[in-house]
């Protein structure tokens, strides 16, 4: 019973996601939930040119959003026919911005998965609520405040510019090109070798932003982009 309720799921997913890819022109999304994440991730949506519905049981959340968004609707979502009749069913994608009421979150999802919205994300407050939305069948999970907080403290801690890990262990910093990397073009620094870190772009002061080639040479101050594993990256950050 158990591989046959796998198949069925691998079969759902793929089935969405072809559908999803087929409408990937499709600039419409549901944002569920309009506290501090979901506002924030609307109006940046907005601004991107979305057409963005935004959902919400506190009236003053969605009066206060309203002007600025394309669609706005005070309702209760944990209803499957209040999301069929504001029509999200239609939408390719929707956010679940909903974290502190980890019972609304599972239901919202659920009734997004039921509903075979193609593309959804979900908040998630812990590990344990983004691994129950994850069984549900949510398409991707997000845990803003964890991934700020290890974010921050590469920063805080390091050498780094910026960082942003990848869920395989691959991260991608920004820092400032440590001596061993200047000099010399990239292919003979032997960076790749030597630290198993690629350098993936270069940004000059008073330049613009250019990618990086085996004949880029580094200059000493250079900020560049490198990715790897997280363990290279944060080596290869701390010779800065």
């Amino acid at each position: 019973m158990a591989d046959y309720l796998h198949k069925l799921r691998l079969r759902r997913r793929k089935r969405l996601a072809e559908q999803h890819a087929q409408s990937v022109g499709d600039q419409r999304v549901a944002v569920i939930g309009l506290g501090r994440f979901g506002s924030s991730l609307a109006n940046e949506l907005m601004r991107r040119g979305w057409d963005v519905l935004g959902i919400d049981t506190d009236a003053r959340l969605v009066q206060r959003m309203s002007d600025g968004l394309t669609h706005s609707a005070v309702a209760d979502c944990t209803d499957p026919e209040v999301l069929h009749q504001l029509g999200v069913h239609e939408f390719t994608s929707a956010v679940v911005g909903i974290g502190t009421d980890i019972e609304a979150s599972i239901l919202i999802a659920s009734n997004l998965l039921e509903a075979e919205v193609p593309n959804i994300w979900a908040k998630a407050i812990s590990r344990q609520h983004g691994q129950i939305l994850e069984r549900l069948g949510v398409h991707h999970v997000v845990l803003p405040e964890h991934e700020m907080g290890e974010r921050v403290a590469h920063l805080v801690t390091g050498r780094m510019l910026d960082f942003i890990e990848f869920d395989d262990d691959y991260a991608l910093v920004k820092t400032v090109a440590p001596d061993t990397a200047t000099g010399v073009p990239l292919g003979q620094s032997q960076v790749r070798t030597k630290y198993g870190i690629t350098v993936v772009g270069i940004k000059r002061p008073g330049e613009d932003f250019t990618y990086a080639s085996a004949e880029t040479v580094v200059q000493k101050g250079d900020v560049i982009v490198v990715t790897g594993k997280t363990h290279a990256v944060e080596a290869f950050a701390e010779l800065s």
